[in-house]
């Protein structure tokens, strides 16, 4: 209900509501919105039932969630079917896919994707509130990576779905924790390489030239916008800095139309 308000909202000199959830008396809409008709809608997404409601309701995705490259493709290609036949809340359906992606740019290559790599990690740890207390919450992050690589599987396999006392006393005499979900996956979750993670473009890491090449990788499936997370609490903020001006030195410009770039030198 309140999707719909929202643009009759914007492009109102006044606003009434009575609906189910809401009642709104009648009151004149200051300050106006500067987009005509008005702004673009977005949803911040984080699970498969999200992306197909926005899709329903004509609202580009904001996902934060991280996947392997494969598998976001498979979820981007539902959105965009989905989206063709939109019930769109606003004026107009706003067809856009932004997503989430742990970035670190370095001189250093391979440097430059173990820090991303364990940014990411500790972005995920068990501590942070949006993991703490999710059941499965590993699971689900292994799956959207791209599962338990072949190196791997020997080592944790007998802990998949393992989550009763029994397993918990073996596990942690294993020095595995069974916390927010079953112990494999957590596992298996910190001992994923960087480079595995790289090659799966669950991160765009790396030097210049390696984070163009993942970069292409999400241009090539679809995504409109890649929202790159670098300021993590594992790299230091100079580091942080470094890694925002070389990207915007060496990455972007890859991207950028001859328009685009003529703006850009001219600013």
């Amino acid at each position: 209900e309140a999707l719909r308000m929202l643009p009759q909202i914007w492009q109102a000199d006044e606003f009434s509501w009575e609906g189910k959830f809401w009642n709104v008396p009648t009151r004149r809409i200051l300050p106006r919105v500067y987009q005509k008709p008005h702004p673009r809608m977005y949803l911040a997404c984080t699970q498969t039932e999200s992306f197909r409601l926005a899709a329903q309701k004509g609202i580009g995705v904001l996902s934060s969630a991280s996947y392997a490259v494969d598998i976001l493709a498979n979820h981007l290609k539902v959105y965009r079917d989905a989206i063709k036949d939109a019930d769109p809340v606003g004026a107009f359906v706003n067809n856009f896919w932004g997503n989430n992606v742990h970035c670190f740019c370095g001189k250093d290559d391979q440097e430059a994707k173990e820090l991303c790599a364990q940014s990411m990690k500790t972005f995920f740890g068990p501590d942070k509130p949006y993991i703490a207390g999710r059941i499965g919450a590993y699971e689900e992050l292994l799956e959207a990576w791209g599962g338990v690589p072949d190196h791997l599987q020997a080592d944790f396999g007998r802990w998949l779905r393992q989550s009763d006392d029994a397993h918990k006393e073996q596990a942690a005499e294993a020095g595995i924790s069974l916390d927010s979900g079953p112990g494999a996956a957590r596992a298996a979750i910190a001992e994923l390489d960087a480079n595995t993670l790289f090659d799966r473009g669950v991160i765009i890491a790396g030097n210049p030239e390696s984070c163009i090449k993942n970069v292409k990788m999400y241009e090539d499936i679809g995504v409109d916008q890649c929202m790159l997370i670098m300021q993590t609490e594992t790299i230091p903020h100079e580091r942080v800095m470094e890694s925002i001006e070389l990207f915007g030195k060496e990455v972007i410009p890859a991207f950028q139309t001859k328009e685009e770039a003529k703006a850009a030198s001219a600013s």
